[in-house]
């Protein structure tokens, strides 16, 4: 009784045998004799390989063939539908917008009656449309070309890649290139190098001392000295810290501060009530506030500045090999006088 209820053919599936019987009726005994020869051939087979291949045809129906009032996969996609059905089920996670899990096989789900939209409904769907808009996408062209891009910008100073000038004091006994970076002349690479982004000019000491004396020009020093305090903050004992947050408060945000800087509102307030409990990231909504802010208007205004124009044009007086020692000379000179009588020096 089992066996025969599990193959009795459900009215939909003896409705299509039927019409597939009147389609091919001179054809069916054939076809019918295949199917038999086949399904000898399938009892041949391992019990748990049976259990397999018959999962997967009925899985291939399923989806081909649906149950009527199901969707049909297709020839409608089922995660579009959901979306356009469900929009205030879509979130979004790290990646961009996703859709929930769903519960059920999507080919399983019944289709659900069409209603009215109300202005629920479209309220949604405009939240998720700007949920849409707001998703960053990039194509991997872009991505492509702005690390070739930056790979090329870089290429001069990868001493891998380009050799440097003068040689490389690791391998050499020549020590001029730590003399010039030393040096508060920079050179004409390395001015050049202060255009590439904000970033290279204030890790460069000399890039960040020539950006003060622009920013002392036009009255506005104190942005970039209360971003070097909040730099120097973070690396300071805990035991200093309190007193530190206390000073960078009275110089630049307290009312009638001597070197005040412009705050929005926002970042006021959060600064305010982190000025109470004081730590090393007091002023981190701050700093970034001035940051942007030294990015966008002061660092852009400096590039086209006469002072970074001269220093970028300025060449390098040629030194001339007579007045080049190395490092390797000069300590076989010092050893020379060191053991040579003072009347017999040169």
């Amino acid at each position: 009784m089992q066996n025969k209820a599990r193959l009795e053919l459900a009215d939909y599936e003896a409705e299509n045998l039927a019409r597939l019987q009147r389609a091919f009726a001179r054809k069916w005994e054939f076809i019918f004799m295949q199917a038999e020869a086949q399904v000898k051939i399938d009892r041949k087979k391992d019990k748990t390989e049976r259990k397999i291949l018959d999962s997967q045809e009925r899985a291939f129906w399923d989806v081909h063939r649906p149950v009527p009032g199901c969707v049909n996969t297709t020839e409608m996609d089922i995660r579009k539908c959901r979306r356009l059905k469900n929009p205030q089920k879509v979130k979004k996670s790290v990646y961009g917008v996703t859709e929930e899990s769903q519960a059920q096989s999507p080919v399983h789900v019944l289709s659900q009656p069409i209603r009215k939209t109300t202005k629920e409904d479209i309220r949604k769907q405009i939240t998720f449309l700007n949920t849409q808009i707001d998703r960053h996408c990039l194509k991997m062209s872009k991505v492509a070309e702005s690390l070739i891009a930056y790979t090329e910008q870089y290429m001069e100073y990868d001493p891998l890649i380009t050799p440097a000038e003068p040689s490389n004091p690791w391998i050499s006994d020549d020590v001029a290139l730590w003399d010039i970076e030393m040096s508060k002349e920079p050179s004409q690479q390395r001015v050049k190098r202060w255009g590439f982004s904000f970033d290279e000019i204030l890790k460069d000491q000399v890039g960040r001392d020539q950006f003060l004396r622009f920013l002392e020009s036009e009255f506005s020093s104190e942005n970039l000295r209360f971003w070097l305090a909040v730099q120097d903050l973070k690396k300071q004992p805990l035991q200093d810290v309190a007193k530190r947050v206390e000073e960078i408060w009275q110089e630049f945000l307290a009312p009638g501060a001597p070197s005040a800087i412009n705050l929005d509102s926002h970042s006021y307030e959060i600064t305010s009530q982190n000025v109470k409990d004081g730590g090393r990231y007091t002023f981190e909504d701050a700093q970034e506030h001035i940051y942007k802010l030294m990015k966008s208007d002061s660092y852009a205004r400096f590039l086209r500045s006469n002072a970074y124009q001269d220093l970028l044009l300025a060449k390098k007086k040629p030194e001339s090999e007579q007045g080049r020692r190395t490092s390797l000379e000069k300590f076989t000179r010092s050893v020379l006088y060191s053991n040579t009588p003072l009347a017999k020096r040169p």
